[in-house]
């Protein structure tokens, strides 16, 4: 049974950073894809990041691009989500997916497969 587990959310200041992990477990996905979504109250899920295959292809959403770095310790079989520079808007429940295939320049979420239970990040202004 694969299961994706998130942590390091919580209530920080606007300029702060937080760094979210994804430990996976019941199944490794070092050659398939990972990736970061976020929903808002009252929004729809959308993509935050990813990183697909063994060579650790990065995609970002616009809105977090030079502000945030995903990454991958394929030896603990978990995905990081480095994010700098927080802002409000960025305050969501921030869930971690994953899927066994090469989902390359996908922002989709129905492309994921697997999910976790996702972790609050909250940025106070």
């Amino acid at each position: 049974q694969v299961q994706l587990v998130e942590s390091g959310g919580g209530l920080v200041q606007a300029g702060a950073s937080l760094r979210l992990s994804c430990a996976a477990s019941g199944r490794t996905f070092s050659s398939g894809s990972m990736a970061w979504f976020r929903q808002a109250p009252g929004k729809e899920r959308e993509f935050v990041a990813s990183i697909v295959g063994s060579g650790g292809i990065t995609y970002y959403a616009d809105s977090v691009k030079g502000r945030s770095t995903i990454s991958r310790d394929n030896a603990k079989n978990t995905v990081y989500l480095q994010m700098d520079s927080l802002k409000p808007e960025d305050t969501a429940v921030y869930y971690c997916a994953a899927d066994r295939a090469l989902l390359l320049r996908s922002r989709g979420l129905y492309d994921y497969t697997y999910w976790g239970q996702g972790t609050q990040v909250t940025v106070s202004s």
